[in-house]
């Protein structure tokens, strides 16, 4: 299927309605579901149950209680996952990740040297030819214009262990089975991690979730039920919660299978960060072929992934003492210190969720229980972190009784295209990395061609162990492709290929780490937002597989530019800041940002009146140009009265930097409302025409969801 068949195949163009879906007795059974009672319902329910402890459940955890709601985390494992796992952090994950108390930071003090994990390497051993290499970061990757941070390289297990740590400080306890802090009989109040816990079956009335737990204690399996307001499943591709609600998968199943193998080598490390440092080893020779991941040199930790194919292979055949075998193969020498900590089999899709909410707005899906991508790209871990971004703040909105549950519904309407696209894009990235065993002579798809005949066709008649055989025998012959008889300058074929190998990582055709474009200029065109009328016929741009530079904007649903600016106060300070700092992280709070010019403040009144009567907390942010004010009397005060406001300055990276205005493709008589997740929810190119007041009042009224005059509820 091609990638614009593949998108074609989601519907996803208009607004996304809850649908109503009637199960078996004990499945579970839909009901009514009112604001009124969410609102004012039974203080004593959980207000959010999120299942799964992964680093999609931790960090939505961490942003609902920056925003003041409790929550708790069921896990069914008993202990955390060390398999290194996601490693990419992408630059829209950072941004989110800065904003969590030092995490950033953490993680770029922790992380690897960039030059350690800046290439992909193409050869025949880790230590023999090298076929190519690919470097993927930029000078610009590091100038922070377009961003004030950087991409990241740091495993899964280790990211994990920070979250984990932060919830604790955050008064979060973590309870595992095997002692007296198990799970207690008394109502959950929030802030438990509970281990060893999983979900079996759920139900919802008007009032709450209930979902039934199981756990195992002393011997015995237990159940008990726990009730909350809103039930999220974060927890992973084989999510229970997606399975129990009956929401299915649409995509494509089974790329590829292959088996992941987690061990340490600090002479591997040592060697390879002397002589050929790297992120990713693609290895191909005549006696194995497979992928190796360094997830860090210094330390000698690295994962191999080894294409897998049952049921003629089993996990019997890549037991640690054969693994040992494999990784020797593809590093061409001798180790005396492989240590083979865990063998896993996983299987590739590319599938999004039909559905990410269901139960009339009290259940929803988070990352990979919502979409399953392949890892080209480092998509997966890195778009379920913003789809927690996106989610968070409409739960406190609803919390707090600023928005009514039609919020929640918006969480599918602005995330499933994204997931969409980046299936999309993942697979066409990892179509991309097959053109390198192609150009070879290993064309993956004729092995998978190869592996159909002898599974379904005549081959499955024969027995196992003969399959077996031949399979393997077919392989081997394969692989002499890769011999050096054929594969050097002096044999015309090889030759040929070789230079057919240089032509598509030169022009970038090869599998790709960063999509800068993507990244960061990814865009809602409906949802929780006021849409330019033009969107309404918008279509989706294809992904070209190929890196983009990203182009500033701030179109409806685009994340908010990023600008240095300097904050203009009584007290003086040459300390800069971004834009996106001045979007509140611990509130409900929108931003409003506007140039100093008459019909602007005036607009800024309009929104601070309209905001109080929604009773959501809204602050207005001034840009002075750069050069414009030599000392503090840019004269906001007399114009705003309120409090909530603050005047900045821009700061230019260099003499040619263009204005924030033009940055964002707008007039300094412009405006721009930015969410609580810093993605702008309105604005204006030019001054408002018409009663500035009843614009704002529309302006709150569209992206808050209500079809008349704001809900009158609050909770305490």
């Amino acid at each position: 299927m091609g990638v614009s068949g593949f998108i074609k195949g989601f519907s996803f163009l208009h607004r996304t309605k809850p649908r109503t879906r009637f199960h078996p007795y004990g499945y579970i059974q839909w009901r009514n579901f009112s604001d009124s009672k969410i609102l004012n319902g039974n203080d004593s329910l959980l207000p959010v149950l999120i299942v799964g402890a992964g680093p999609v459940g931790l960090v939505l955890s961490i942003l609902l209680n920056k925003f003041g709601i409790k929550c708790t985390l069921l896990e069914k494992n008993k202990v955390f996952s060390q398999h290194p796992q996601a490693h990419f952090i992408n630059n829209r994950t950072m941004e989110v990740f800065r904003k969590l108390d030092g995490l950033a930071e953490e993680i770029q003090r922790s992380q690897p040297p960039v030059d350690l994990w800046r290439k992909f390497i193409y050869c025949t051993s880790l230590t023999g030819s090298i076929l190519g290499s690919v470097d993927h970061m930029h000078p610009k990757d590091f100038e922070k214009v377009v961003s004030p941070i950087s991409v990241a390289h740091f495993s899964q297990y280790k990211l994990t262990r920070i979250l984990v740590k932060m919830l604790e400080n955050l008064g979060f306890g973590i309870h595992s089975l095997e002692g007296p802090e198990g799970l207690h009989p008394e109502p959950l109040r929030g802030r438990e991690i509970l281990m060893g816990h999983e979900c079996v079956s759920i139900d919802t009335t008007d009032e709450c979730v209930t979902a039934t737990v199981s756990f195992s204690k002393e011997g015995k399996l237990l159940t008990r039920k726990i009730q909350s307001k809103i039930l999220i499943g974060a927890d992973g591709a084989g999510s229970t919660v997606r399975k129990l609600v009956g929401i299915e998968l649409k995509g494509e199943k089974d790329l590829q299978k292959l088996v992941s193998v987690h061990f340490w080598s600090k002479e591997l490390g040592q060697y390879l960060l002397n002589k050929r440092p790297g992120m990713l080893f693609f290895i191909f020779n005549t006696e194995a072929i497979g992928v190796l991941v360094a997830h860090d040199l210094t330390q000698g930790e690295f994962v191999l992934q080894i294409p897998f194919y049952p049921p003629q292979q089993n996990l019997e055949d890549f037991s640690p003492e054969i693994c040992k075998k494999l990784i020797l193969k593809m590093v061409g020498q001798e180790l005396l210190d492989i240590d083979v900590i865990d063998i896993k089999p996983w299987v590739m899709h590319a599938e999004v969720a039909e559905r990410f909410v269901c139960g009339n707005n009290q259940i929803m899906l988070c990352g990979d229980a919502a979409h399953r991508f392949p890892p080209a790209g480092g998509f997966g871990m890195n778009t379920g972190i913003q789809d927690a971004h996106n989610l968070a703040w409409k739960i406190a909105s609803l919390m707090k009784g600023v928005a009514p549950s039609s919020i929640l519904a918006t969480y599918e309407t602005e995330r499933k295209p994204i997931a969409v696209f980046n299936t999309a894009l993942s697979v066409q990235n990892f179509r991309a990395a097959m053109a390198v065993p192609a150009t070879l002579g290993l064309d993956p798809t004729v092995a998978n061609s190869v592996h159909q005949v002898i599974n379904k066709g005549v081959g499955s008649i024969l027995p196992s162990g003969m399959q077996k055989v031949i399979l393997d025998g077919i392989f081997s012959i394969g692989r002499t492709q890769l011999s050096g008889l054929i594969l050097n300058e002096n044999n015309p074929l090889g030759s040929s290929r070789l230079a057919k190998l240089r032509h598509i990582f030169e022009e970038g055709k090869s599998l790709q780490l960063q999509f800068p474009a993507e990244d960061l200029g990814f865009r809602y065109l409906e949802g929780a937002l006021v849409p330019d009328s033009k969107d309404v016929a918008s279509a989706l741009e294809l992904p070209t597989g190929r890196r983009r530079d990203y182009v500033p904007c701030a179109d409806p649903g685009s994340r908010l530019p990023h600008m240095n600016v300097r904050v203009l106060s009584d007290f003086p300070s040459e300390e800069t800041i971004s834009t996106h700092d001045l979007v509140s992280v611990d509130k409900v709070e929108f931003l409003l940002i506007i140039a100093p010019v008459e019909e602007s403040y005036n607009l800024a009144q309009a929104a601070f009146k309209a905001a109080e009567e929604y009773k959501v907390s809204t602050k207005v942010c001034v840009l002075w140009p750069a050069d414009t004010v030599t000392g503090f009397q840019p004269g906001s005060k007399a114009k705003l009265p309120w409090k909530n406001y603050t005047d900045v300055i821009e700061v230019k990276s260099s003499s040619d930097s263009l204005s924030w205005w033009r940055t964002c493709q707008m007039t300094e008589r412009g405006a721009i409302l930015v969410r609580p997740d810093e993605h702008i929810a309105w604005r204006s190119k030019s001054s408002i025409v018409g009663d500035p007041y009843a614009k704002m009042n529309m302006v709150f009224s569209t992206i808050l969801g209500f079809k008349s005059q704001p809900i009158q509820e609050t909770v305490s």
